[in-house]
């Protein structure tokens, strides 16, 4: 069964993964120093899809300089899933993300061909609102899904650790890694929560709203930012490292 592919590994220090909503966006975040340049549309929601042409051109801009992944949105059925999925990875991003409602998580068929569609690239997010649930990735993991991460749906303000407590979040990371999955940790996350998060085995943390001018995740990135979290983490978390 396919497994995670060398761009990311379920054993290494957690990546950068900055989400950005075009191809310019993706140059300041690579420079910058993020380890994944992900595409999403901020403008729509949580896990809002960029147009497939779009994604193509920060593919195509970024080339092999950094990991890219899309968000391939919000599906509601089974049928919607496959398509949303085959759609994205038809970009030729390295991995799709797409949110897995709790509606979704038992349809094994439809999952696996998800799965298939994006040919061992894809990536489960599950949102922190509906629960931490951790049944389900022995069945992402049978169905050929490479990632899990968490996310939070609702952008309030609120950060992924004050839905869901660290403890828990490591026990996610934990479940993750017994499954020979990638895991990923991200919702409202801003440069203080780099210290807590780093050390939990997650393989990448994500950001939008903490990395951009004045913290919102609508406006433009902020390179600064963006600099500051790629060394947080290779520093293991610690501001007073060189």
């Amino acid at each position: 069964m396919t497994r995670p592919e060398p761009h990311l590994s379920v054993r290494a220090a957690p990546r950068l993964l900055v989400s950005v909503r075009d191809a310019a966006e993706a140059e300041v975040a690579r420079a910058a120093g993020a380890d994944l340049v992900d595409a999403k549309d901020p403008a729509r929601g949580a896990l809002g899809a960029l147009d497939p042409a779009l994604v193509r051109a920060m593919v195509a801009r970024i080339g092999d300089r950094a990991t890219t992944s899309a968000v391939a949105g919000e599906p509601r059925e089974a049928g919607d899933l496959v398509a949303k999925v085959a759609a994205m990875a038809a970009t030729g991003v390295d991995y799709v993300k797409v949110a897995l409602p709790p509606g979704l998580r038992s349809g094994r068929d439809a999952l696996r061909d998800a799965a298939d569609a994006a040919r061992g690239r894809l990536i489960a997010v599950l949102f922190a609102e509906d629960g931490l649930d951790l049944a389900v990735l022995p069945t992402l993991a049978d169905a050929g899904f490479v990632g899990a991460m968490i996310d939070t749906n609702t952008k309030d303000g609120r950060r992924l650790t004050d839905r869901i407590a660290v403890p828990a979040l490591s026990a996610f990371t934990a479940a993750c890694r017994a499954e020979g999955l990638v895991s990923g940790l991200a919702g409202s996350l801003a440069l203080a929560d780099i210290p807590a998060l780093s050390d939990l085995g997650a393989g990448y943390l994500g950001f939008r709203g903490g990395l951009c001018r004045g913290g919102d995740r609508r406006g433009d990135l902020d390179p600064v930012r963006i600099a500051e979290a790629a060394r947080l983490l290779r520093a293991g978390g610690r501001r007073d490292a060189a």
